[in-house]
């Protein structure tokens, strides 16, 4: 089967047989990057995207599937200010890891590598803010370290940085969701899905991928 095959499979549903490097981590976690006060509140289509985010946390909770918050915090967003809070629409509950970085990159100088290794997770399911920036460094970050890495494509965000030479916001998300769509490494790949896509639970007839191979 191609690649592009393969690709347009992988858009159409969540599949069991995942390609991450990692032996024995089989299970998905979804990450909810920085939709912080201060991030999302001039940020394209923000009630929308915060909504398909919600959608995911309810879908990943019923099927037991880990949930990962990532918090950014910098001297725009110092600690415990109301700009460094999450938003109030979305609600980490008990026992929902919440890892805290400085880099755009969630995986730099935190956590996220062993809450992920702890729960044997090998496939991402991204979301957040800001697309440009946190959210492209975390999607190749996790690629780089083994991970399958899925963007959804309408649960991502970005503010309007055109005065600083920067495309217009919806150019930037419509962009980053159609380069991701088709990246791949050896032995992982990229991908995207809309919410409407996004199912936690694999096919109970089709069996997983023998990473040993």
């Amino acid at each position: 089967m191609s690649v592009t095959m393969v690709d347009r499979q992988w858009q159409n549903e969540y599949r069991g047989d995942l390609l991450t490097t990692f032996r024995d981590r089989s299970n998905t976690a979804l990450l909810v990057i920085d939709v912080q006060n201060g991030v999302v509140s001039d940020a394209c289509n923000r009630d929308a995207v915060i909504a398909n985010i919600n959608t995911l946390l309810d879908r990943a909770r019923a099927e037991s599937t880990l949930v990962v918050w990532v918090q950014h915090w910098d001297d725009d967003l110092p600690r415990d200010s109301e700009p460094w809070r999450y938003v109030p629409e979305l609600e980490r509950r008990d026992g929902e890891p919440l890892v805290h970085k400085h880099y755009s990159d969630a995986f730099e100088d935190t956590g996220l590598e062993a809450v992920l290794a702890t729960h044997s997770v090998g496939q991402l399911l991204v979301t957040g803010a800001q697309t440009d920036v946190c959210i492209r460094s975390t999607l190749h970050g996790a690629v780089v370290r083994g991970y399958d890495a899925t963007l959804v494509a309408d649960a991502h965000t970005t503010e309007d940085c055109t005065g600083h030479g920067a495309l217009p916001p919806e150019q930037v998300i419509a962009h980053t969701n159609y380069y991701w769509r088709w990246h791949n490494a050896p032995g992982r790949r990229g991908g995207i899905l809309e919410t409407a896509q996004v199912s936690f639970a694999p096919p109970a007839d089709e069996p997983q991928r023998d990473r040993a191979e």
